[in-house]
């Protein structure tokens, strides 16, 4: 079980919401807008509407798996190794899903579902710092971007046990690391902003 929890997590975070509610509505994410299958080119393509519901199922397949497992699990050595392992696979089960040859989102949203379950107060910190910074910038990016690098900080300032505090470090720069080319776009000054002109 302690291995099959684990490969579970990814294959269901590997789930393409996304692309299967933008296929609904005859959109394919992939091929519009940013390309990418996460709620931010949902919203721009699909509306605020199924933006929403997709960034809902998202966070719901980070949160999901590592629930589950920690209410299946027993209490036995390595236990909290293994829930920690299942939240951060279904992170890379968003970014790098098996069904879309390995080509998916950036994570911020499952991430947040697993952050959710480590610690909500961090979440709330976070959710703040992600909010006033797209407020100020109108950069998504950014505000994801800022959001979760400073959520280990979050984790470690409340305290929380240090197998949660590397979670967070690893998620972080997984989300980091999937959003290499709008670190670039925003250095150089052209990332899309929603901010009205």
């Amino acid at each position: 079980m302690n291995i099959l929890l684990p490969i579970a997590s990814y294959l269901i975070g590997a789930i393409p919401f996304g692309l299967m509610i933008g296929r609904l509505v005859g959109i394919d994410v992939r091929t519009s807008g940013s390309g990418n299958i996460g709620a931010t080119n949902v919203t721009r393509l699909a509306g605020k509407k199924l933006g929403v519901f997709t960034l809902l199922l998202d966070c719901l397949k980070g949160f999901l798996p590592i629930y589950l497992a920690a209410r299946i699990l027993p209490q036995e050595s390595g236990r909290e190794i293994v829930i920690l392992l299942c939240g951060i696979l279904a992170v890379v089960g968003h970014m790098f899903p098996v069904y879309l040859g390995f080509k998916g989102g950036k994570g911020v949203a499952t991430g947040l579902g697993v952050f959710l379950f480590l610690s909500p107060l961090a979440i709330a910190f976070s959710v703040v710092v992600f909010a006033a910074t797209v407020a100020f910038t109108g950069f998504v990016s950014a505000g994801s971007l800022l959001a979760s690098g400073l959520f280990p900080l979050w984790l470690w300032v409340l305290g929380e046990p240090t197998g949660s505090i590397i979670a967070g470090l690893v998620i972080a720069a997984l989300i980091w690391f999937k959003h290499h080319e709008n670190i670039g776009r925003l250095l150089r000054g052209e990332e899309k902003t929603w901010k009205k002109k």
